[in-house]
């Protein structure tokens, strides 16, 4: 496949090393030193476009690759409250998209534990559940996408919570997330669940950068031949 690297500093380096080894091309590579070669004409010579820049580019990015037809992946995180914009045009202009939070296989299998234990733990009041994320100082969102997508799960099925805070939970409805940055920290998410009796804890924590790298990817090689919107639920058929 010709790859279309949009965001160039640790991540897509990241992708670009797993890529180039499994014989895939890196066309086009932008960073803020080169935005002007993100353009519609040099898109059209990508099959994909892999998208990590940040909250502030990333749907701007995404709606050009929408309009130039190449199949995007994104993991940019805190833009979310523009997604029906994203969709829309997705749909409008029968483009491909596939967005997560985090692209890492084992947090996406992590991401079905939780959701499964907490369905299980809604049943459990005595239990009261919080969520803590550790990330490097260099992270811009506070809390981790991933750290929201692991409290929407909780805050669908739980009846004692009812929304998600960045801070300790002040009120009985809210869920706590607490955000530490700390160099070096590829991440770390747990979920815990606390009682009288006992403690019951969830942890995915992240070696290095190629398990996101290497997620990225396969949703890209995912997107051959395909149109609409997908997650790596899809992806890796979970």
């Amino acid at each position: 496949m010709n790859i279309a690297l949009i965001g160039y500093g640790k991540m897509g380096k990241a992708i670009e090393e797993i890529a180039v080894q499994k014989g895939h091309s890196i066309v086009l590579k932008v960073n803020d030193q080169n935005l002007e070669d993100l353009t519609m004409d040099n898109l059209k010579k990508s099959d994909v476009a892999i998208e990590f820049t940040g909250p502030q580019s990333a749907v701007q990015n995404i709606l050009l690759c929408f309009e130039a037809h190449v199949p995007v992946v994104c993991g940019s995180t805190g833009w979310l409250e523009q997604m029906n914009l994203v969709q829309k045009t997705c749909t409008e202009l029968e483009g491909t998209f596939v967005y997560a939070s985090n692209f890492s296989i084992g947090v996406n299998i992590f991401f079905e534990l939780n959701r499964k234990l907490a369905a299980m733990m809604a049943k459990q009041p005595n239990y009261e559940v919080s969520i803590e994320e550790t990330h490097h100082t260099e992270k811009k969102d506070a809390p981790s996408g991933t750290a929201i997508t692991l409290a929407a799960s909780i805050l669908s099925v739980s009846p004692q919570k009812n929304k998600w805070v960045n801070a300790p939970a002040a009120a009985p409805g809210e869920l706590s997330i607490i955000s530490k940055r700390i160099d070096p920290a590829p991440g770390t998410h747990s979920v815990r669940y606390i009682s009288d009796v006992d403690d019951i804890e969830i942890v995915h924590t992240a070696h290095n950068r190629k398990g996101f790298a290497a997620g990225a990817l396969l949703a890209a090689e995912y997107t051959e031949n395909k149109k609409g919107i997908f997650s790596m639920k899809d992806v890796l058929d979970l």
